[in-house]
């Protein structure tokens, strides 16, 4: 017997390819619980879902603040508006971190399959200077990517 998708999963479906036409639809903001205590919130960019799940994927890098906030405290939530149709989705829950160290390899798997799926424009910005950091100049980026090579 297959497993039942969660209702909203269906919407959010709905919802996503009604306002496919919009750029600005595939983004979404997550919410975290900073060191401190106090919230952090972020926009990300949505993935897809894991195969045959209800969970949603997001890549990013492991230098990002928003990792060790969530080793710190693993749950969170998005927030999804859609312009067009006037709807809103806010799902919480707790996050998965999938890095190179995992001792799964179904996990590794899907990470791996994550960073395939990935442009090269998108994958180039994981060899960049540390997220979050200031940009004083802008040095043109002179890095090439083997595409048969996965995630580091």
């Amino acid at each position: 017997m297959g497993t039942a998708t969660a209702p909203w999963k269906l919407l959010l479906l709905h919802a996503m390819e009604s306002n496919s036409h919009l750029k600005h639809s595939s983004f979404f903001q997550l919410a975290t619980i900073g060191l401190n205590g106090r919230p952090s919130n972020r926009t990300i960019v949505f993935r897809g879902f894991q195969e045959n799940s209800d969970k949603i994927q997001i890549n990013t890098d492991i230098r990002t603040r928003k990792i060790e906030e969530l080793k710190h405290c693993p749950f969170a939530e998005i927030c999804w508006y859609f312009t067009d149709s006037w709807e809103q989705f806010r799902i919480n829950g707790r996050i998965d971190i999938i890095d190179g160290l995992d001792p799964d390899p179904v996990k590794l798997q899907i990470r791996e399959k994550s960073w395939s799926a990935s442009s090269v424009k998108s994958r180039l910005q994981y060899l960049g200077p540390n997220p979050g950091l200031p940009c004083l100049e802008q040095q043109p980026l002179e890095f090439s990517l083997d595409s048969s090579t996965g995630p580091s």
